[in-house]
Order: C-alpha cells, then sequence, then structure tokens
C-alpha cells in the first residue's frame, strides 16, 4: 500500500512514479505489448517488471529509443511485497503473467489495496470469481480498478454488443434481447500463456465439484446471482443454422466459439454492473461460422460435440491421460508464432442483436494481426493507455470490472483510432 502522506492522507494515483507498469514484460505477449507501448506512448511514464532483471535489460535494449530511459522493476509473484511495492509506484498495472489461477492474485490483492488500476489477458473464469470474492469491495473502496480480460478475450464480445446497446440506446429502439457473436474469420493460433491458463482451468475443474459448477453456470460472474433472470438457459453450447440468428446468415453453419464459455460471462457481468442496461432478457451467445459447403452442418455438428465433451468430460478427468496428452501438445508459457506468423494472422467477428421493439442491428469488429498475439498486445495496450490518460471519461464505476463496464465509451473512441474497425448497423427489420 502507498505510504501516507505526513498529513495521514494516501498520495493520489496523478502522484505516482508511472503512468504503466508493464509486468510479465520479459513473456511474449509482455513483450509485444512493451514494443506497442513503446511505438504509441509519447511521453508516458512507463516501467518495465519481472522477474529476472537481466532479462527486464534486454527487452528494454530491444525496444529501441523511445525505451531506453524506462525504468526496470524486479517483481515476483511468489513474494507479494515486491508486488505491493510496484503497485504503489503505478497508476495502472498491466500484467501478462499466467496462468492467472496461479500468479494472479497476489497482485490483483496489491493494486486492490494500493488503489492502482490493473489490466490482465485472463481467460479463466474461476480466478475472475474468486478476484470477485476476495477484493472487489476492497478494490471499490481505494477507487481501483480491477479490469480483466483485456485482450482478444474478451474485448471484441465485450465492446460490440456494447456498441450495440449504445446505437440502440441513440436510436430509442429499446432493450437487447437475442445476441449473437459469430467469428466470420480467424487467422492464428493459441498463445502459450492462453493454453497454460486453459489447462489450469481444467485441471482445477477436474478435482472439484463445485469449480464445475461455477464453470457451467452462464452467470457465473455476475455481481448478484439471484438478480439474474431465468431464461431456460443461455445458448453457449449451441450449433445451428446461421438464418436462426440473422437472414444475413442464410445458408452458413455455425458452431460454438471455443472462447464463448468465458466471453459469454464477461458480457453478462458488463450488463449486471451497468444496472442491466442492455437489457434483462438478454440472451448472448457466441458461435464461428462453418461455412456454406455440404460439409458445414458435419463440421457444426462435430464442433459443438467436441466444445460440450470438453467441457463434460475433460473437467473431469483432465488430469488423466488426455490432459497429459494436451500439454505435450499446446505451446508452452512465454513461446509464440515468428513475427511473419504474427503479421498474417487476423479476425472479424459480426454480433447481432434484436431489441425489444424488433429493431436488428449488427456490429462489425475487425483486426490484423494473430489474435492471441498481436492483436491481444494492441488491445491490451489502449487498455492501459485509457486506464492511465482517460480517467476523466471512464465510467464511475470502481472494484472488480470488466473491458466495457471500465471503458466502453473510451475504447469505443481509441481502439478505431488503433487500426481496430469498429461499425454498427441498423439492419432491414
Amino acid at each position: 500500500m502507498s505510504a501516507p502522506e505526513p498529513d495521514g492522507r494516501r498520495p493520489s494515483t496523478s502522484e505516482r512514479e508511472f503512468d504503466i507498469v508493464v509486468y510479465g514484460a520479459t513473456g511474449f505477449v509482455g513483450k509485444l505489448t512493451a514494443e506497442y507501448l513503446a511505438r504509441t506512448a509519447s511521453g508516458a511514464r512507463i516501467a518495465l517488471a519481472g522477474r529476472s532483471h537481466d532479462k527486464l535489460i534486454a527487452v528494454r535494449e530491444s525496444l529501441g529509443d523511445a525505451a531506453r530511459s524506462w525504468p526496470l522493476i524486479t517483481a515476483d509473484a511468489s513474494q507479494p511485497s515486491t508486488l505491493n511495492a510496484m503497485a504503489a509506484q503505478a497508476r495502472v498495472v498491466v500484467t501478462t503473467v499466467g496462468p492467472y489461477a496461479k500468479y494472479g492474485l497476489p497482485l490483483v490483492a496489491a493494486c486492490a489495496a494500493a488503489g492502482t488500476d490493473y489490466a490482465d489477458l485472463t481467460g479463466e473464469s474461476l480466478f475472475i470469481r474468486d478476484s470477485i470474492d476476495q477484493y472487489h469491495k476492497q478494490a471499490a473502496d481505494t477507487g481501483a480498478r480491477i479490469v480483466h480480460s483485456c485482450g482478444f478475450d474478451s474485448v471484441p464480445s465485450d465492446l460490440t454488443v456494447f456498441a450495440l446497446y449504445r446505437r440502440a440506446q441513440r436510436d430509442d429502439a429499446g432493450e437487447l434481447t437475442d445476441t449473437n457473436l459469430v467469428v466470420r474469420s480467424f487467422k492464428g493460433g493459441v498463445s502459450g500463456g492462453t493454453a497454460a491458463s486453459m489447462i489450469e482451468v481444467m485441471r482445477a475443474a477436474s478435482s472439484d465439484a463445485e469449480a464445475r459448477r461455477v464453470m457451467n453456470d452462464p452467470y457465473t460472474l455476475t455481481p448478484d446471482r439471484a438478480a439474474e433472470p431465468e431464461l431456460g438457459g443461455q445458448p453457449d453450447l449451441r450449433w445451428r443454422r446461421g438464418g436462426e440468428i440473422a437472414p444475413e446468415l442464410d445458408g452458413y453453419w455455425v458452431a460454438p466459439f471455443v472462447m464463448a464459455a468465458v466471453n459469454t460471462r464477461i458480457v453478462r457481468r458488463s450488463n449486471a454492473l451497468l444496472d442491466y442496461a442492455y437489457g434483462r432478457r438478454l440472451e448472448y451467445g457466441e458461435q464461428m461460422s462453418m461455412g456454406k459447403s455440404m460439409l458445414a452442418p458435419v463440421a457444426s455438428a462435430v464442433a459443438a460435440a467436441g466444445n460440450a465433451a470438453t467441457m463434460a468430460l475433460g473437467s473431469r478427468y483432465f488430469d488423466r491421460v488426455p490432459g497429459k496428452l494436451i500439454e505435450r501438445v499446446l505451446p508452452k508459457p512465454g513461446t509464440g508464432p515468428s513475427e511473419k506468423v504474427r503479421e498474417s494472422g487476423h479476425y472479424t467477428v459480426e454480433t447481432y442483436a434484436t431489441t425489444a421493439t424488433g429493431a436488428r442491428y449488427r456490429a462489425v469488429m475487425a483486426q490484423k494481426g494473430d489474435p492471441g498475439y498481436k492483436a491481444t498486445a494492441v488491445l491490451l495496450g489502449e487498455s492501459a493507455l485509457a486506464l492511465a490518460f482517460d480517467r476523466d471519461k471512464l465510467s464511475d464505476l470502481r472494484g472488480v470490472l470488466t473491458p466495457a463496464a471500465a471503458m466502453g465509451d473510451v475504447l469505443l473512441t481509441r481502439l478505431p483510432a488503433a487500426g481496430v474497425t469498429l461499425e454498427t448497423t441498423r439492419l432491414p427489420g
């Protein structure tokens, strides 16, 4: 916690030594995030943090003249005092150090105690639930914004729904009801950090029935479970024809998106944190397009069955042979693809919504760069910049938040300027 001033008050975050600290800067995505900030954050007071001072020196030297004077901070999740000291120096800490279930909570604790804003890349619903239960109130009391899931998981999901809400609000078209994200194109790999997080979640669920229950609850991240509407289940694992979502998708088949079980919970938490501004009858699901070919229905059904089996069986028996095989195949933390592969990646998502008045809308968000690496570094970097420099434009909410609830309007402005396409369209009724 920040040391008090002689008059007994705690230093405001504007008086901190650093605007942004990048914790995990020696990791693959951490370094990419630092590279992005070095290119775009001229004049910002930035420090690099991690366990190894020598590796931090090497990263700083690789970033060029813009980062030559950036200070280095040695900090380790196994030594909470180092995290406390780091948080006390910063207005914002961004962290790429996962799996978050293993390494994340001590830093959340440090930022919540110091009143320091925080952003991460987690896709671990169990970790987020623990963060809420243990630190939401403290963070709200100290004025900290603890913002989870600020990368490809789950900014496209969270922000497209927020953009549709704003568009419908502007048109006085009523609350959102049936809302679905469809991944229309995707080229990229699974990052080592994401893979490690997935493994950690499955391992926890395989040995804990309560963890499985939490994972399977569509409202598991809600502030108040009893306040949520019972809509007969949410569409997390459906496979169906695209035309059931929107006429614009006639002829396509869709299957559940692999990250739907996390992203959908983030969107529902955003709605609840915003006092159900999207609507109390919001039904939200995520799918990926499987195309129009004769094999598309089969591919869609297989993908849906695979996702369901992963949730139902993988979470129960992960520590047996399947889990060991998966760990061998998936990339290791700190590893990633070549620059050529990262540059060739891309994604496009389309989110369709119908409102209570029957109006239909579509939000399209697209970005160049491997979603799990280059694109994610941009999203995290812009989230950090928003928290550090757009504080007067952020929402008044504090505590454990989501990207949309904390900084939805700011990101709607920032991301297009950073090369992220985001457009909303009113569709024919």
